[in-house]
């Protein structure tokens, strides 16, 4: 996201990240990678719930709760206008650019 934000913001696109990450956490991991847009943490999981991207996982056998990697495209009356559950960090790009046939 943080490479493509100059063609976003020139398309009218506001990019904003969410995660169940700590605050100060956040501010490491943007420091540490300069994304140069918006960070919302969710602590609690409540957005993340109302999205339906926190969700039962599994890893080397042992299952837990945690974040389905999404992204969604947000119009400007607030309705969802695409979505991309289980989407890989190389494939956000370029299903955003998609759904707004950049």
């Amino acid at each position: 996201m943080r490479d493509a934000l100059p063609e976003l913001t020139k398309a009218g696109v506001a990019v904003i990240g969410i995660s169940p990450d700590k605050v100060a956490q956040q501010k490491k991991f943007d420091d540490k990678h300069g994304l140069g847009f918006p960070l919302l943490s969710d602590t609690d999981h409540r957005i993340a719930e109302a999205w339906g991207v926190w969700a039962e996982k599994k890893m080397y056998g042992k299952t837990y709760m945690g974040i389905v990697r999404s992204a969604f495209l947000v119009d400007e009356k607030g309705s969802i206008a695409a979505t991309g559950y289980k989407i890989s960090p190389k494939n956000t790009i370029p299903a955003l650019k998609e759904w707004l046939a950049l």
